[in-house]
């Protein structure tokens, strides 16, 4: 990606010259830096895409510098990678859980790692972003809305009303994913473990042979973190890895995002094709969600590509489709019936509602929403 900024931090001159120098002939523009102070003002002044940084810097540790980093409006979405000499476990974990979003050791294969992260971790935001597999973003902005339940179900309509199209879902809920619970997946591959492979080991073709084909849902599914210790393991620097790999392999890429917003799900919110916002009815749920997309339009997120569903999850009561409209600012494009204990009793036992309640009013909305959202999808990639 030619003409990147990248400010390079690292108080040893021979090594930053050197990792200045190769980033160079790659037509990069880098900036150095040789302490952790001159390193923040020049990521303040100068807005860097990559920052670079020695964790072991004397005067601000890679801790310090990260949060610093992210604690600031004009850096808080840089990407941010730790190229450093010391390799203990603890030290990696602590850097990446104060926001690092890629470590990397100094050693012989240093450069290539170093230069494989910065092209994958920021490639996002090209052209390649635009290619493969429609993706399809499910977010809400409070708990309890249902986004997991309506992202399943969605997810299989599309898949069956598009037979010919292959269809996958990935859990990216943390610390616990969901949509196994729902269609009954009980294998051991998860978001954890595919992310702790070699990438050598998840390409297209490899990727789909650990995914398991889920008949009832005619979806293949990637499901999420099964536990809170094991999403503390999660090497969330591989996400977009695995999903660039996912939409090379399938013709519809379908995220569970839950309300897991932060600096690894905003990337793929930018760059869905469609983003399937759940709300639910009561105010309080309607007034975050209005904060959310006030948030997302700033990070240039279009109105066009948002797909909003008002969800009736917890009951009859709450405000009207026109209301939550007028609070949001946002379209809401389809209003989900109260279902009752139907929802449940399908997540229950595994089905999708469609099967389970197939002359159901919600089982009707769910096949046209599916098709309204994979033809805005499609319509939107056209543009």
């Amino acid at each position: 990606m030619p003409g990147k900024k990248i400010l390079v931090v690292d108080p040893d001159a021979a090594s930053r010259t050197f990792v200045a120098r190769t980033l160079q002939q790659h037509d990069y523009t880098v900036l150095q830096a040789g302490s952790g102070k001159e390193g923040l003002i020049f990521a303040w002044r100068d807005r860097p895409e990559v920052i670079v940084y020695e964790p072991a810097t004397p005067d601000l540790k890679g801790e310090e510098f990260a949060r610093k980093i992210r604690q600031d409006s004009r850096t808080s979405q840089v990407t941010l990678i730790a190229l450093s000499s010391d390799s203990s476990v603890a030290r990696i974990k602590s850097c990446q859980d104060a926001g690092f979003n890629e470590y990397i050791t100094k050693s012989g294969q240093a450069i290539p790692a170093l230069s494989d992260a910065i092209s994958r971790l920021t490639g996002i935001s090209d052209a390649g972003s635009r290619q493969g597999g429609l993706l399809i973003v499910f977010l809400s902005a409070k708990g309890g809305t249902g986004t997991s339940s309506l992202c399943a179900n969605l997810a299989m309509n599309i898949a069956y009303n598009l037979p010919e199209a292959r269809v996958v879902v990935a859990d990216l809920v943390l610390p616990i994913g969901s949509i196994a619970e729902i269609v009954g997946y009980e294998g051991p591959q998860n978001l954890v473990t595919l992310a702790d492979l070699n990438p050598a080991d998840t390409t297209p073709d490899q990727l789909v042979s650990h995914l398991v084909d889920m008949t009832n849902w005619h979806f293949t599914l990637l499901p999420g973190s099964p536990d809170p210790e094991s999403s503390n393991l999660l090497k969330v620097g591989r996400i977009w890895d695995l999903v660039t790999s996912l939409r090379s392999a399938y013709d519809f890429v379908i995220l569970d995002l839950g309300r897991s917003l932060s600096r690894i799900s905003l990337p793929l919110i930018q760059h869905a094709d469609v983003n399937a916002l759940i709300v639910s009815t009561d105010l309080s749920t309607i007034s975050l969600t209005r904060r959310l997309w006030e948030y997302l339009q700033s990070k240039n997120v279009q109105s066009a590509a948002m797909y909003t569903i008002l969800n009736r999850a917890v009951g009859l009561e709450g405000l009207t489709k026109d209301d939550a409209q007028k609070i949001i600012g946002l379209q809401i494009n389809t209003t989900m019936p109260y279902l009752g204990g139907n929802f449940a009793m399908a997540n229950n036992q595994h089905l999708p509602l469609s099967i389970k309640f197939p002359n159901d009013t919600a089982s009707v909305i769910l096949k046209e929403t599916s098709r309204d959202m994979a033809a805005l999808a499609k319509r939107l990639r056209a543009e």
